[in-house]
């Protein structure tokens, strides 16, 4: 279960924040964010060592695409393709639009359950599979302005403790500044293992569930991400800033990536 928190506010000078958080078994080998893929120069992106896909990634357009497993649905399975190709093919298209039609037509049965969002200075989209047969009960969803916020559920289901715990304490937060490369408020709430006593680790937005001999193993948060896109000609380049925290964000600094 990973969290993704998107703040859209479309005719802001950055109309897109978001922030996620990467939860998975801790001893599964990855890669901080770079160009890792030869035959696809215009992404900047994770990578998932094991399985060679991404979880999050950039491409010279400024879109800005996520994956995330669906509630039990951690790991590969046999016979079916990453979830992290997902997060590489969206990024082959020059719009968040285009790559939000993209995915909507793909073969779902091929994939385990996932939200995925997709975003850019436009237009910022969550489509989910729920996998299996059929359609999957795929669907293509805009997300709406305002504060959203994803994790194994639906867009703001309130039956995750996550997303009903954490979701009013972002609304509240001052705003980050990405001019500035101030991001503390979203900083220190990404860190927070608050919420862990009442809903067990999972209800807490960086997660710990052991530590042995001082060291967190077992599942938890393994790295952080801090996005900002910026409105037409706020930003040079490709209008996306991008910090990257290599390790549970209650721990690591955030670092800028060069996009």
């Amino acid at each position: 279960m990973c969290t993704v928190v998107v703040l859209r506010r479309p005719e802001a000078p950055w109309p897109v924040l978001m922030a996620a958080n990467r939860d998975e078994m801790l001893d599964r080998p990855w890669t901080a964010p770079g160009h890792h893929w030869g035959d696809r120069p215009e992404v900047t992106a994770t990578r998932d060592d094991l399985a060679g896909g991404s979880w999050l990634g950039v491409n010279q357009t400024g879109v800005v695409s996520a994956v995330l497993n669906r509630q039990g649905t951690l790991g590969p399975a046999p016979g079916l393709r990453s979830r992290g190709e997902l997060v590489l093919e969206a990024l082959e298209h020059a719009d968040a639009a285009q790559a939000a039609k993209a995915m909507g037509d793909i073969d779902c049965k091929a994939y385990r359950p996932f939200n995925m969002i997709i975003a850019d200075n436009r237009d910022a989209f969550w489509i989910r599979s729920l996998g299996g047969t059929g359609t999957c009960g795929l669907k293509v969803e805009t997300i709406p302005a305002g504060l959203s916020m994803f994790t194994a559920h639906d867009m703001n289901d309130p039956s995750s403790a996550r997303i009903r715990f954490h979701r009013p304490r972002f609304a509240t937060a001052a705003l980050p500044d990405p001019a500035r490369s101030d991001w503390s408020s979203w900083e220190k709430l990404m860190a927070s293992r608050e919420h862990e006593s009442e809903a067990g680790p999972h209800g807490a937005l960086t997660i710990v569930t052991q530590e042995k001999d001082g060291k967190r193993v077992g599942y938890g948060t393994s790295s952080s991400s801090l996005l900002a896109i910026a409105a037409p000609g706020r930003r040079p380049g490709i209008g996306v800033a991008w910090r990257f925290a290599p390790g549970a964000p209650d721990v690591t600094p955030f670092q800028d990536i060069k996009l």
